[in-house]
């Protein structure tokens, strides 16, 4: 061993030179892999040479059977394995077998990856949020998520499961060493190609016939061809008259008769059109005139109307509001069926919004002027509660299928309105007032109230300043509240106008019972507002005492009180 004492002597050199050849032939090196020769098997492990170690690695015979390499489990096989550590803590060598697989699948789907090529695996287990796919190359486990299994939502896929099939890798995490693909770019991509077959066979100006509606959305309505591709018809193509939206005019799996529009080959689209058919039927709308009665077909009923048509493609909303003069919120349906023929009358045409307005109820008799033929303004009537809510009572006039309008004010004179309304109910019957009827707002309005006096009558011929008897109701800080005497009504006298002097202005003074004289400083018949004051009445007295008991020569006493007229006297005389 004295020859490596001396790292400088020409023996020491030439060791180093030929150890490094050695080892560079071999190019040792961790975390390569390496292919090693199986030398010895035994219960557990398999002993494998590789050149340039100083010792045989091991390698776990299950780890071999994982990976799928049970067949290779023989004397003079070669496996592949990745060199961990040359020399560990106990002088071993550390190798793997289930590495070198993981990193040459990695190699293999970053590859892939990098070329745009598709893989080939099988989904193996379900898991949150998606599956797990298998690289039948490598044995690589990846994820696909559950909206990249098909282009379609799917109930069910068990019928994927251990099914070899095409995946497309859409994302790869080399630190984390995680892989994610696609199945449905491929199914996408399959469709797409065969789409592309199917669109040459079309072209402009085409009829395709019995297209069935698959469905809508805002902007038109989808229609499949022959089973076999999607077209659209845009919102304003399917009708030479307004259309909202889809629904109005079609139902799903109705067949109708396209006409090709629009081929685009880039988004592989077909646009189709389908009032393109016929002639325009606004052509001749001067056929038709406003105030004019009409047959209609009704061709479609929604929630809020009937869609009909006055000739084949010439369409018109008759709203429910223009069905019934007395049913508020008509049902259609339950007036009407499709293919009713009724009578209407057309109310507008907008030729440039192309839209025709008509109407049903005025083909009837108008109750609202019957009714106010035989009970005109301030007529008393019959009536049974129909319906109320938290402001209003709606009664059923007499013989009349119309409803009264009762606002709560219009119940009662003396209490309040809230608390007057929760007295009826439905079915309750009432003898009102006819207030108010707007023919064309098919409206009345009702009174209970005015079947009776009016309290505020005991004001009539009244005035301002003038003195009544009052009785003291209740006191509150507020001030007094106050009833006249044989008057139904109660007033209030606020606390500032209780006394001349603020320091008798006191509500306490009072404690219910006493008779008072009051003024009255505001009335207003008309609004029937009413102000009384216990001050304007101090007030007038005061003023009245002043005028009746003051002296005549008040005053007159004081120094230089006729300075002023002896003044103007002595100036007569001087111009005289």
């Amino acid at each position: 061993m004295d020859i490596y004492k001396d790292l400088n002597s020409p023996e020491t050199q030439q060791f180093e030179k030929l150890l490094n050849n050695q080892l560079s032939k071999n190019k040792i090196e961790e975390g390569k892999i390496i292919d090693g020769k199986i030398t010895k098997i035994t219960e557990k492990f398999v002993f494998i040479f590789i050149p340039g170690l100083k010792s045989e690695p091991i390698v776990d015979i299950n780890e071999l059977k994982i990976i799928g390499l049970k067949d290779k489990i023989a004397v003079g096989e070669n496996i592949p394995v990745l060199l961990e550590k040359i020399e560990d803590k106990n002088g071993e060598v550390i190798v793997s077998a289930l590495k070198a697989q993981k990193i040459k699948g990695w190699y293999k789907l970053e590859k892939a990856y990098e070329d745009n090529e598709s893989i080939i695996g099988k989904i193996t287990t379900k898991c949150k949020g998606g599956v797990i796919v298998e690289h039948i190359d490598t044995g690589s486990l990846m994820f696909c998520p559950g909206s990249q299994i098909s282009d379609k939502p799917l109930k069910n896929i068990d019928h994927l499961i251990g099914v070899e099939q095409k995946f497309a890798i859409i994302k790869l995490d080399k630190l984390r060493g995680n892989a994610c693909v696609s199945r449905r770019q491929i199914v996408s991509s399959n469709k797409r190609e065969d789409k592309a077959k199917i669109i040459e066979k079309f072209k402009v100006g085409d009829l395709i016939k019995d297209a069935v509606v698959k469905g809508y959305s805002s902007f038109g309505c989808f229609f499949e061809v022959n089973n076999e591709i999607d077209v659209l018809v845009h919102l304003q193509e399917i009708s030479y008259s307004r259309v909202n939206h889809p629904d109005e005019i079609f139902n799903i799996g109705e067949k109708h008769d396209l006409k090709v529009i629009s081929i685009d080959k880039e988004k592989l689209q077909i646009g189709c059109s389908i009032k393109q058919l016929s002639p325009d039927p606004f052509e001749h709308i001067s056929n038709y005139e406003i105030g004019g009665k009409y047959k209609v077909k009704v061709d479609k009923i929604t929630d809020y109307g009937c869609f009909c048509s006055l000739e084949p493609g010439l369409s018109t909303l008759l709203h429910s509001s223009e069905m019934s003069w007395t049913k508020r919120n008509v049902s259609p349906k339950k007036l009407f069926k499709i293919g009713d023929l009724i009578d209407c009358v057309i109310t507008e045409i907008d030729k440039d919004k192309r839209r025709i307005a008509i109407s049903h109820k005025l083909t009837l008799e108008n109750p609202y002027q019957s009714f106010m033929d035989k009970y005109p303004e301030g007529s008393e009537i019959d009536g049974v509660v129909s319906t109320t809510n938290e402001y209003a009572i709606y009664v059923t006039l007499g013989e009349f299928q119309i409803d009264g309008f009762l606002h709560c004010n219009d119940l009662s004179y003396l209490g309040k309105p809230e608390e007057e309304l929760k007295k009826y109910k439905k079915g309750d019957k009432l003898k009102v007032k006819i207030l108010e009827i707007k023919k064309d707002e098919q409206k009345i309005r009702v009174g209970l109230k005015q079947m009776g006096t009016d309290p505020f009558s005991w004001f009539e011929g009244k005035k301002i300043n003038d003195i009544i008897t009052v009785q003291v109701v209740s006191t509150d800080n507020k001030g007094l509240m106050v009833r006249p005497e044989n008057c139904e009504l109660e007033f209030l006298i606020k606390k500032s106008n209780i006394a001349l002097n603020a320091s008798d202005a006191r509500p306490s003074r009072f404690v219910g019972g006493e008779r008072i004289d009051a003024a009255i400083s505001e009335l207003n018949l008309d609004k029937r507002k009413v102000n009384l004051s216990i001050k304007l009445l101090e007030e007038l007295q005061n003023k009245e005492a002043v005028s009746k008991f003051s002296s005549p020569l008040s005053g007159k006493n004081l120094p230089f009180s006729s300075l002023s007229q002896k003044l103007g006297d002595k100036k007569k005389k001087d111009d005289e």
